[in-house]
C-alpha cells in the first residue's frame, strides 16, 4: 500500500514533464556508450592498425575513438542540463503538490498533520524526490551500455561474453539483499526526524512561557534525547550504505579479475588476439560504473520512495467538504444536530456537554461537517453556509497578530464586553503592554489567557451551533466555574456543545452525553 501510494505520487510528477524524463534516458545512454565502446575501439586499433603498422587502419581507429569523445561530450552536455533540471522539477514539483494542498487544508492542517510532518516534507524529502529523477538517466544510460557491450563481447568470445552476461547481473543481484533493510531504516530516520521537527516547533511556539515557568532544561533534555535517536537513526542508515559502498565495488571487481584471468588464458592459447584481450579487459573495468550507478539509483530508489510515501500521506488528507452538485439550505432558528456515527443528538437551543474521550476530534469534526441539521445532512449544503451557522473552536487555534480587540472582535454585531465577560477575559487584556498590541500566536500569553481569547473571539462569532473543543483545559477551576456559568446565560436560546470532560461544565449543562450515551 504504501509502495503504491509512493509511486501514485511519482507518477503524477513526471506525467508534468515526460518530454524531460526521455531527454534525460535518450542523454544518458548516448553519453554512457561512448565509455562503454570506448576500450572495443582500442582494441580494434591494436589489432588493425598498431600489430600489422597498419597506419591508414590506425588512423581510422582513432578517428572512431574521437568521434566517440566528442558525441559524449555533447551527451554529456545534455545530460547534465537535463538531470539539474529533472532535480529541480521533483524537487520544486513535490514542494508545490505539498503547498497547494497544504493551503487548501486551512485549518484542517493542524488538526490532523503534525508541524514537525510538513517541516521535514519540505526540509528533506522534496530533495530525495529530486534525487530519485537525478539518477534516472545515468541508471539508463548504465543499462542501456551494459547490454550493448555485452552483446558486442559475445560476437568477439561467447565464453567471456557469457561471464559478463551473468556476473554483472550477479554482482547487480548481490545489493539487492542491502536494500530492504536500508528502506526499512531510511523509513525510521524519517520517522524519528518528523518526531523532532515536530518537538522542536512545539518547543519554539513555547519558547516564553517555558522560560518562564523554569522548564527550558528539562525541555532541551527531552530534545537532546530526541536528536540522539535521530542520529543513532541516521547511523543505522549509513551502516547499510557503507555496505552498499563496498558491495558496488567488491563484486564487479571480482567479476573483473575473473574476466581478466580468462582473457589471459585465452589470449595465451590463441583464441583471442591481443588487442580483443584489451578490449575486454577494459569493458570489465568500465562494468564497474553500471553497477556503481545501480547501487546510487537503488539507494535513491529507496530513499525517494519513503520520501514519496510522506507526501502522498500528506495530500490524503481531506480538506474540508467541497461544494455539493445541488446544495441545500440548512433549516432556520437553532439546529438540532444528529451524529449517525456515535448515536450523539443535540437538542436545538440547549447547552450540551460531551465527553468524548479519545474520540473527541473525531466527533467534533463529524458534528461540524458530517451530521445531519434535521432531515439536511451537512455535506449537501453550502461550506460557506455551514461555516456561517456552525463553528468548530479548538482551544489550540491560532491567534494573529495586531491589535488584540480587532483580532476578537470579528465584527458579527456582538457585544464585545459581554463577549469578553463570558470568557472571563478582561484581566488577558489589562496583562498586555498598553498599546494592546499581540504578538505572533499570542507567544506572549500565558496558556489559560490564550484560551480565554479564543473562547472570547469564537463567541463573537454568533454562530447558531457553537462547538467549543476543551475550552478551559488551561484554566484554574475557578475560572472554569466562572467561565461555564456565562457562557451559558450568554448562548442563551442557541444551540452550544462543549467536548469536555470536567464536571464543572457537567453541572451547568443542559444534557450531559457520554459517548453517545446519555448519563
Amino acid at each position: 500500500m504504501a509502495a503504491t501510494s509512493s509511486f501514485r505520487f511519482l507518477r503524477s510528477l513526471l506525467m508534468k514533464r515526460p518530454g524531460l524524463l526521455l531527454l534525460c534516458t535518450v542523454a544518458g545512454s548516448l553519453w554512457m556508450l561512448p565509455t562503454a565502446l570506448m576500450p572495443l575501439v582500442i582494441g580494434s586499433a591494436v589489432d588493425a592498425g598498431i600489430r600489422p603498422h597498419d597506419v591508414g587502419a590506425l588512423v581510422g581507429w582513432v578517428l572512431a575513438a574521437l568521434g566517440l569523445g566528442v558525441a559524449q561530450m555533447i551527451a554529456a552536455a545534455f545530460l547534465h542540463w537535463g538531470a539539474h533540471s529533472i532535480w529541480l522539477h521533483g524537487a520544486a514539483g513535490s514542494q508545490r503538490l505539498v503547498l497547494a494542498h497544504v493551503t487548501q487544508l486551512g485549518g484542517v492542517l493542524t488538526r490532523k498533520v503534525r508541524a514537525g510532518e510538513v517541516v521535514a516534507i519540505g526540509a528533506s524529502d522534496i530533495y530525495r524526490v529530486g534525487n530519485l529523477f537525478e539518477v534516472v538517466g545515468r541508471a539508463t544510460g548504465s543499462l542501456v551500455s551494459f547490454v550493448v557491450a555485452a552483446v558486442l563481447l559475445l560476437s568477439i568470445s561467447p565464453v567471456l561474453g557469457v561471464v559478463v552476461l551473468i556476473g554483472v547481473p550477479l554482482a547487480t543481484l548481490g545489493i539487492g539483499p542491502l536494500l530492504s533493510p536500508l528502506r526499512r531504516r531510511e523509513e525510521a530516520q524519517r520517522e524519528q526526524l518528523g518526531q523532532v521537527s515536530a518537538q522542536a516547533a512545539d518547543i519554539v511556539s513555547g519558547l516564553r512561557i517555558l522560560r518562564g515557568v523554569g522548564g527550558e532544561p528539562r525541555f532541551h533534555a527531552r530534545f537532546t534525547e530526541a536528536s540522539q535517536r535521530v542520529r543513532a537513526a541516521g547511523v543505522a542508515a549509513g551502516r547499510i550504505e557503507a555496505w552498499l559502498a563496498g558491495a558496488e565495488v567488491l563484486l564487479p571487481g571480482l567479476v573483473t579479475v575473473l574476466v581478466t584471468w580468462l582473457g589471459a588464458r585465452l589470449a595465451l592459447d590463441g583464441t583471442i588476439s591481443v588487442g580483443e584481450l584489451v578490449a575486454f579487459y577494459g569493458v570489465s573495468a568500465f562494468l564497474v560504473i553500471p553497477v556503481r550507478t545501480a547501487s546510487e539509483a537503488a539507494y535513491s530508489f529507496a530513499a525517494g520512495m519513503v520520501a514519496a510515501g510522506r507526501a502522498q500521506a500528506l495530500l490524503r488528507v481531506e480538506p474540508e467538504p467541497p461544494s455539493p452538485d445541488r446544495p441545500q439550505s440548512l433549516p432556520s432558528g437553532p439546529l438540532e444536530l444528529f451524529d449517525e456515527a456515535s448515536g450523539v443528538r443535540i437538542a436545538p437551543g440547549e447547552l450540551t456537554v460531551i465527553d468524548a474521550g479519545e474520540q473527541v476530534d473525531a466527533v467534533a469534526e463529524r458534528l461540524a461537517w458530517q451530521s445531519r441539521a434535521g432531515d439536511v445532512p451537512l455535506r449537501a449544503v453550502e461550506p460557506d453556509e455551514v461555516r456561517q451557522r456552525i463553528l468548530l473552536a479548538h482551544n489550540q487555534d491560532q491567534l494573529f497578530a495586531g491589535p488584540v480587540l480587532a483580532e476578537v472582535d470579528l465584527g458579527n454585531g456582538v457585544d464585545l464586553e459581554a463577549a469578553l465577560h463570558a470568557a472571563d477575559a478582561h484581566d488577558v487584556l489589562a496583562a498586555l503592554p498598553d498599546d494592546g498590541v499581540l504578538d505572533e500566536r499570542g507567544r506572549s500569553l500565558s496558556g489559560g489567557q490564550r484560551q480565554r481569547l479564543l473562547l472570547a473571539r469564537a463567541l463573537c462569532a454568533d454562530a447558531d451551533v457553537l462547538i467549543l473543543d476543551e475550552p478551559t483545559s488551561a484554566v484554574d477551576a475557578h475560572t472554569e466555574a466562572r467561565i461555564a456559568e456565562r457562557v451559558k446565560e450568554f448562548r442563551t436560546g442557541r444551540t452550544t456543545i462543549v467536548l469536555s470532560q470536567s464536571p464543572l461544565w457537567t453541572a451547568v449543562a443542559d444534557r450531559a452525553l457520554d459517548l453517545g450515551a446519555e448519563k
